[in-house]
């Protein structure tokens, strides 16, 4: 007989020292399946969902520093992009980011432990983790047609 063990949201948020509310839920459950979501994407998808309780854009800022504050839910800022979240915590992973559609897919560590990448000099730190983002253009939008050049303007005569 095999035993689901996998904590559940409530044991998650108690193991970070946080009370489990339903906004706390609510966040965890639509991060789940869905990484690298911005704020307005989890509000739309928490509105969307089933016994969707009021949950406003402060209130959710306020949840998802608290998660970040904890490490149950990680933060990441593309340049250029809004800030994404993600549960993929504590392994040390990066990020290649579409320059086209900016979709964001994980990279683990090459080396497998933090810092996978060191800098030629310290500078008399204690370095423990490296954050780094590959910029590209994905698969998807390689395969798109070029956009047609803007036609030239007629010579004035």
């Amino acid at each position: 007989m095999v035993v689901d063990v996998a904590p559940t949201v409530d044991d998650l948020l108690r193991g970070k020292g946080l009370r489990s509310t339903a906004q706390r839920r609510a966040v965890l459950e639509a991060l789940r399946g869905h990484p690298h979501s911005t704020a307005s994407e989890l509000e739309a998808r928490i509105a969307a969902g089933p016994g969707a309780g009021a949950l406003s854009r402060q209130g959710l800022y306020n949840v998802l520093e608290d998660l970040d504050g904890v490490h149950l839910v990680r933060r990441i800022e593309p340049a250029g992009s809004p800030a994404r979240y993600e549960l993929r915590v504590g392994d040390n992973h990066h990020h290649l980011v579409c320059r086209g559609c900016g979709r964001v897919e994980d990279v683990d560590c090459a080396v497998g432990a933090a810092p996978c990448l060191d800098p030629l000099e310290d500078k008399g730190f204690a370095i423990d983790e490296a954050e780094i983002t590959w910029w590209g253009v994905c698969v998807d939008c390689r395969r798109k047609p070029a956009a047609d050049p803007a036609p030239a303007e007629s010579p004035v005569g």
